[in-house]
């Protein structure tokens, strides 16, 4: 289970000056800091997949960072399957697997050579690495290119790549911060398929995206970030029922843009 309690985090602005109008007027920037992350708590159980929303700016990426070690919080616990991330990074690093918006491939290597280096980071055995390649080739149809050099890959065989990289040391939950974008229609397929394996395996799955559809696709659990404030988290059936099942004018409601489909119906 992942769980995010009150996380909070803040970043030092060197010169407010320089800021443009429209970050000079953002609630969030108080004095010499911008306060990316407020209040944000949302959780995610065995086998359940967990839909990140929001606009871009939100502070959906800075949380998903601070999950993933990657960035220490101002305030707040992060918890993954009763390890404390903030306490004990490196242990919650064996338990995760985490892709960013930037895939971060070394050009020169081929894609098994890639997946192969971050295995033995994390300390998987050899003959294990070389097993889990081709259970990983398989699942996200990457056996046509997987022993090219990344530097002449597609958008879609880079991503493949890198969650196949994320995932290599079996990790006990997965975070996936935008894992479609960019993507052509099979590319995307594999890609949906693939989370909704890890889903049958009981895996918890954190993905960000700004593609309503996928949430409706996959997703348990939806939470939706604006300016670094949790404004829904709660089960699909929840979240539809904000708008009558239209998802947009949910996503909508939650900013503050649409009426609740309640209040609609009283006026």
């Amino acid at each position: 289970m992942i769980e995010i309690k009150g996380l909070a985090k803040k970043f030092a602005v060197p010169n407010p000056k320089k800021l443009s109008e429209q970050e000079r007027k953002d609630p969030r920037l108080k004095g010499r800091f911008f306060h990316s992350v407020q209040d944000v708590s949302f959780a995610c159980g065995k086998g359940q997949v967990l839909g990140l929303l929001g606009p871009n700016g939100a502070g959906k990426t800075t949380t998903l960072r601070i999950l993933s070690t990657a960035l220490k919080p101002s305030a707040g616990m992060v918890e993954v399957n009763g390890v404390d991330v903030l306490s004990q990074p490196l242990l919650a690093r064996q338990k995760l697997g985490f892709l960013s918006g930037a895939t971060g491939l070394y050009g020169r290597l081929t894609g098994r050579e890639n997946i192969a280096y971050f295995g033995r980071l994390h300390g998987v055995p050899e003959a294990r690495i070389l097993q889990r390649i081709e259970e990983l080739a398989t699942l996200l149809d990457m056996h046509a290119f997987l022993d090219r050099r990344c530097e002449s890959y597609s958008s879609g065989m880079k991503q493949r790549t890198a969650i196949a990289r994320a995932v290599i040391h079996e990790p006990e939950a997965v975070i996936l911060d935008e894992p479609t974008t960019g993507l052509d229609i099979m590319a995307t397929q594999t890609v949906l398929d693939f989370i909704r394996r890890l889903k049958d395996e009981g895996i918890p799955v954190i993905f960000s995206t700004h593609h309503l559809d996928e949430v409706e696709e996959l997703c348990d659990r939806v939470t939706v970030i604006d300016q670094g404030l949790t404004r829904f988290d709660g089960d699909l059936a929840s979240f539809q029922a904000l708008s009558g099942d239209n998802l947009h004018k949910a996503f909508l409601t939650c900013l503050g843009k649409v009426e609740p489909l309640h209040q609609q119906g009283a006026a």
